[in-house]
């Protein structure tokens, strides 16, 4: 047997190219725009979540204050109750709040435990108004 090989001429091919690598970064730039959302929505989810919850928190101090406010002092001795309840939630907030509820409570014993009681005094009530001021809610 002969070995039979059989050769073809060379024919040379110009119109074949090698293949190129292209770099494509579309899948890192989804990936980074993905990733991207995904942290703003949860930081949106998480400010939505935030102000949910806190918009129904009762805040005792907010309350007392706005009592405090609107106290009538008409009535000496309800009012007197009223001021040394009220004003005992600011109390701790400083010495100076302290000393100057320790004055007003002093005051207004003598409008308490006490059947029929005098109006209010000038300077009790500026002594109130006073604190009043000095409340920072």
């Amino acid at each position: 047997m002969q070995d039979s090989k059989i050769q073809y001429p060379a024919i040379e091919l110009n119109d074949i190219k090698p293949l190129l690598e292209i770099d494509d970064y579309s899948l890192y730039y989804f990936l980074g725009l993905l990733g991207l959302c995904i942290i703003l929505i949860s930081g949106i989810l998480f400010l939505l979540y935030k102000w949910y919850i806190n918009r129904n928190i009762f805040n005792i101090r907010v309350e007392h204050y706005k009592c405090l406010k609107e106290i009538d002092f008409s009535n000496s001795k309800d009012s007197a109750y009223a001021v040394t309840f009220y004003g005992a939630t600011f109390k701790d907030d400083s010495q100076r709040h302290k000393e100057m509820f320790d004055n007003i409570s002093h005051r207004l014993e003598s409008y308490k435990y006490k059947k029929n009681v005098p109006e209010l005094d000038k300077e009790t009530l500026s002594y109130i108004e006073l604190y009043k001021e000095m409340i920072d809610v």
